[in-house]
């Protein structure tokens, strides 16, 4: 029978974070301070791993959001650019919105790693973690050159689906698509070199590694898209290339990282093919795979959907979603600090102290994502006027902030229940919730609205809180029974 024990309550016995000991554990945070966080107070242990995976998320989110800052000053006509009408906003959209199903691939297989990591270092099994990692990075090598091989090589073709044959943006985003589809084997080894680090609780050394990555790119970007001194002008193409060096460059550091030792694990093979640790990898993965997938195709036909309303309407939906990426992102970085604290704890034979930790860290998230939701509410003009161009666009991004931020402080608890069944190895339970709440209920819930009432677009952006809501309730309700408990990995 499910634990029916009401919610416990947060631990009170934990000393009290006054602010200089916030401040002191913030900065032992960012240094790499290795802790054991299977016996630290439970608000300590969640501030040492979220500050770093808060700042490494948000610097995942940077790349996007960069590239939509640059390629929108092409239509501004800055350093001589020939404006393309949103047709280039457009296409980095709809090609995210593709690349979006390698985001979950690699995602999916990075829980699965960190859930396995995790539970090794609790049992102090190091070389046991180490030897996962090697095998999950091989992992990564076939399943990203599998898919990024056909990938680039129908680019234009998907792009071409996405966009209902709009031949401006084929035109024009075509280059950016295939390079983006290329880079599939670099992204799907930054995430799960990323899930290693973040299991053993070394979440500094991902965020060292995306610094330098978002660094190269913010260097980049500009030089590449208009062409400025020895470089190539490019345009929304040139986003594309400057993501890929600034990633590809981060891959050989996280090499680099694993095996000089620099955290807890130190991986003696940095790539190891054996085949049966590899199909338990990807058998504990499947879940999470599916899990992003199914919420990135919803995300995929949503964007479809949006574009029947036009160019205009698709770039604003674009700019507006990065945006809210970027200021969710840092509340996915809480969230994996839980399934960090879920996994070791449960590895340590604690699973009381875990489910304490998932309530705890949820409040964290929720009071984070409503600070965010009162700043898209009240103030949305200043973001969007900084990163959209044309009047129209700005409408359709001002639509979208303020709608989905509706729903921030529940996407929160959504978010931390979802890492915390993952990081106990239980994936099938947030998988059918997934199903549900994405299929069965966003995409039809979108369609009627969008297209068979008189809100338009905006009755497919109502669409995702509403279901994001109801994501939430069913999560935090099937985590009060305690089944992902008694799961063995």
């Amino acid at each position: 029978m499910h634990d029916t024990n009401p919610l416990p309550a947060p631990p009170a016995a934990a000393p009290p974070v006054g602010p200089r000991s916030f401040w002191r554990h913030v900065v032992g945070s960012l240094r790499g301070e290795a802790h054991d966080y299977t016996s630290l107070p439970l608000p300590t242990a969640i501030l040492l791993l979220a500050v770093p995976m808060v700042l490494e998320m948000g610097l995942e989110s940077l790349f996007a959001l960069v590239d939509i800052f640059w390629v929108n000053r092409i239509d501004d006509g800055w350093f001589g650019a020939t404006p393309t009408h949103g047709a280039a906003v457009a296409a980095i959209g709809q090609t995210e919105g593709m690349l979006s199903m390698v985001y979950a691939i690699a995602f999916g297989l990075g829980m699965a790693v960190t859930a396995l990591v995790a539970r090794r270092v609790g049992e102090g099994d190091l070389p046991g973690a180490g030897a996962a990692g090697s095998q999950a990075i091989a992992l990564g090598l076939v399943v990203g050159g599998l898919l990024g091989a056909p990938a680039a090589w129908f680019a234009p073709e998907l792009l071409a689906w996405m966009s209902s044959g709009n031949t401006n943006v084929i035109e024009v985003g075509s280059g950016y698509a295939r390079w983006s589809m290329a880079s599939t084997v670099i992204i799907t080894l930054l995430f799960l070199q990323n899930a290693i680090f973040r299991g053993a609780g070394d979440p500094m050394l991902a965020l060292k590694v995306l610094t330098v990555s978002n660094g190269i790119n913010l260097l980049l970007d500009p030089c590449l898209i208009f062409g400025l001194g020895p470089f190539p002008q490019l345009g929304v193409e040139g986003a594309a290339v400057a993501t890929c060096i600034g990633r590809t460059i981060a891959v050989g550091y996280q090499f680099f990282l694993l095996t000089r030792g620099s955290g807890r694990i130190k991986l003696e093979r940095v790539v190891h093919f054996a085949l049966r640790p590899m199909l338990k990898v990807l058998r504990l993965s499947v879940g999470t795979i599916g899990q992003f997938l199914i919420g990135t195709t919803s995300w995929l036909f949503l964007t479809r959907f949006v574009n029947e309303f036009g160019e205009q309407v698709g770039a604003g939906y674009t700019t507006g979603i990065r945006i809210l990426m970027f200021a969710l992102l840092p509340a996915w970085g809480l969230a994996n600090a839980a399934a960090t604290l879920v996994g070791q704890n449960l590895g340590a034979g604690r699973p009381d102290r875990a489910e304490r930790a998932v309530w705890l860290t949820g409040l964290y998230d929720m009071a984070l994502l409503a600070v965010v939701t009162v700043v898209m509410e009240l103030f949305p003009e200043f973001i969007v006027d900084a990163m959209a161009s044309g009047e129209e666009v700005k409408v359709h991004a001002l639509a979208t902030l303020r709608i989905c931020a509706s729903g921030y402080v529940f996407y929160a608890w959504g978010m931390v229940a979802m890492q915390a069944f993952n990081g106990a190895g239980d994936t099938k339970t947030p998988t059918w919730i997934t199903v549900w709440c994405m299929w069965c209920l966003q995409l039809p819930l979108a369609y009627t609205l969008g297209f068979h009432t008189e809100l338009g677009p905006n009755g497919v952006f109502w669409s995702i809180p509403i279901a994001e809501t109801v994501f939430a309730v069913v999560s935090v309700v099937l985590f009060r029974r305690g089944r992902w408990r008694t799961v063995k990995v």
